[in-house]
């Protein structure tokens, strides 16, 4: 069984009004759609999500939305909301998705969407049906693979990106008490529980550190160096 992250990147004629919104407004920082489910006999779609986003401006662009036969925003907090939807399938979006049906694939939740709106997503299944999924697509749609391989219990997830060394050296950390503020555990100690060098352990920690941190960064839509310019300009704004 084998696991494909791939990121879709819909051109602006085949956005779904919410992804316009996302992409060409500042008003939505991240959103995921948690669950779905689609009732093709009816087309009728309901999807639940989770946003961050100056929830004011969301509600509008939602109520604007012709297709929206009902929605529910229940805020978190005053940036933040699960908003439950119920919508008429668009034609637009049924022009992308086909290339995911009559396959035996499973999308695995959530779906994330960054600033460009741009679809960041894990399938699983047969790895034939994974290429033939992807060839499908029309040209017109950007698809960037970021990772494949044989799905197991870390595959697509926050550390699905580290190996095995890797992980083990960071639960020796953790375990110990190095990220403790004071550190409970040095470098030396992590080494002696490894059977490695100090040297050996440092490179371990850095390297499934970056890899993490990537991906947090990855998830609010940008680089740390686009992240950390962001913040200085807001802050001198």
């Amino acid at each position: 069984m084998k696991y494909l992250d791939v990121r879709i990147d819909l051109p602006d004629r085949m956005l779904h009004p919410m992804q316009a919104f996302i992409r060409h407004e500042e008003a939505v920082q991240y959103e995921e759609m948690l669950a779905w489910r689609v009732r093709p006999d009816a087309d009728v779609e309901y999807a639940l999500y989770y946003v961050e986003a100056d929830l004011e401006a969301y509600r509008e662009a939602v109520h604007d939305i012709e297709t929206v036969v009902e929605c529910q925003i229940t805020p978190v907090d005053d940036g933040a909301a699960h908003v439950w939807a119920c919508e008429e399938t668009r034609p637009e979006t049924r022009a992308w998705r086909d290339a995911f049906a009559d396959r035996q694939l499973i999308v695995v939740p959530p779906i994330r969407f960054d600033k460009r709106a741009t679809m960041a997503l894990t399938i699983v299944g047969d790895g034939g049906a994974i290429h033939d999924t992807i060839e499908t697509i029309p040209p017109a749609v950007d698809v960037t693979i970021d990772e494949i391989g044989t799905y197991d219990r870390r595959g697509g997830t926050l550390v699905g990106t580290l190996t095995d060394r890797q992980l083990v050296a960071m639960g020796t950390a953790l375990r110990l008490g190095y990220y403790e503020v004071p550190r409970d555990a040095t470098l030396a100690d992590i080494a002696d529980e490894l059977n490695c060098a100090e040297s050996t352990a440092s490179v371990l920690l850095r390297r499934a550190e970056r890899d993490i941190l990537s991906r947090v960064f990855d998830r609010y839509g940008g680089t740390a160096d686009q992240i950390s310019a962001a913040h200085v300009t807001a802050r001198e704004g």
